[in-house]
């Protein structure tokens, strides 16, 4: 793996990935309900004003994506949605063992989810090299992983 640029933050973070999906017209992200929803809706949030349509699928449930609009609250979930894309972002969650999730039955959903593109874009973005430790990059073609690491203070005032 090769490490391609380093930022801080989750500036840094938001800025790295609206570069990844420049090229990008519809973007899937699949993550964990409650847990990877919000970091979901705050990296579709650095994309709105574009023409780029974002949608959000819970787990493995295809039927269940929702498409994400914005709002004057952010960007929110909102009507059911097809889920196929030309670029599809799996989020970390979904590699936490207690989750369930297996790697090979993501793999089957992003093929079907991007069969239809001219082209396509993997990206995995996660804390703490989640998605690497539980070798999901073993198991899925990622094209980048974007992995942040977190450091928490709590300081007594």
């Amino acid at each position: 793996m090769e490490i391609i640029s380093t930022s801080k933050g989750i500036g840094g973070q938001l800025t790295e990935f609206r570069k990844l999906v420049s090229d990008s017209k519809k973007i899937t992200f699949i993550g964990t309900v409650g847990f990877c929803t919000p970091f979901a809706e705050l990296m579709a949030f650095v994309l709105r004003g574009s023409d780029k349509e974002t949608v959000f699928l819970p787990d493995l449930r295809a039927d269940e994506a929702r498409s994400m609009v914005f709002s004057s609250y952010g960007m929110q979930l909102d009507e059911k949605a097809d889920p196929s894309a030309d670029t599809v972002v799996l989020l970390g969650g979904l590699a936490m063992p207690k989750i369930g999730v297996e790697p090979e039955k993501m793999k089957e959903l992003v093929d079907e989810l991007t069969k239809d593109a001219d082209s396509k874009l993997i990206i995995g973005v996660c804390f703490q090299s989640m998605l690497i430790n539980c070798n999901w990059n073993g198991v899925i073609d990622f094209d980048f992983i974007i992995d942040a690491d977190m450091t928490n203070e709590v300081k007594k005032l």
